[in-house]
């Protein structure tokens, strides 16, 4: 039996579990606008996007908008993965960046991506980026040097890396995602688009019911 300060300890541990889930689940709430301004359908995928898995011309497309320093985004990369991993060949996943002005490194963090994409080493970047969030995130001011011990440890040729972070095109690059999620409704991350479509997350398991609900429309898997 437990003890009446061990039952209260245990009680306030699954409070603050909650309270976390629900913050990450309250941030998510607003990441995109029901429909474009004016009602368009406007283009969530360009030439140039970081697409994870291609599925092939049937598969449902999911474009994820993320700031890599962002704790929603984390909380949510395990989940992305396991879903990567769970309908590959059905989907087509596809990342792009928005940095949100709160979060100190996160364009450091996309400058390091996007090099590392010059590189043909997105996706390494990508995972190695949200792994090592917690030692790099919440800074008080940006850490290059820190995405460059990163850039070295997947083995990155490091003069080419510094001239791509110090190249305005790479920035450039960054800043036209941020613009297109701007248009598109974007206002936090992570945000989800489904074959076009904002994915309104209000509680965990939203994003792979809608992710099931497009792949079974589709008949991908038939």
């Amino acid at each position: 039996m437990k003890t009446p300060v061990k039952a209260t300890l245990v009680a306030i541990a699954v409070a603050i579990v909650l309270a976390i889930v629900g913050i990450v689940i309250a941030i998510t709430q607003q990441s995109a606008d029901p429909a474009p301004p004016g009602g368009e359908r406007l283009q969530t995928v360009r030439t140039d996007s970081h697409v994870l898995d291609d599925g092939g011309t049937d598969a449902v497309t999911v474009v994820e908008f993320l700031d890599f320093e962002c704790e929603a985004c984390g909380a949510f990369y395990p989940l992305v993965e396991d879903l990567r991993s769970r309908y590959a060949g059905d989907i087509t996943y596809v990342v792009r960046y928005f940095p949100l002005p709160g979060h100190v490194n996160s364009t450091q963090a996309a400058l390091a991506a996007e090099a590392a994409a010059q590189q043909d080493r997105f996706e390494d970047m990508y995972h190695l980026l949200f792994e090592t969030q917690g030692e790099w995130g919440e800074q008080s001011e940006e850490t290059p040097e820190v995405f460059r011990d990163l850039a070295a440890s997947l083995g990155l040729d490091l003069a080419a890396y510094d001239a791509a972070v110090a190249d305005p095109a790479t920035l450039e690059r960054i800043q036209a995602d941020k613009s297109d999620g701007e248009t598109l409704g974007v206002r936090s991350t992570p945000s989800f688009f489904i074959d076009g479509e904002p994915v309104v997350l209000e509680a965990w398991g939203d994003l792979e019911i809608a992710i099931e609900k497009a792949v079974s429309e589709r008949g991908v898997n038939d």
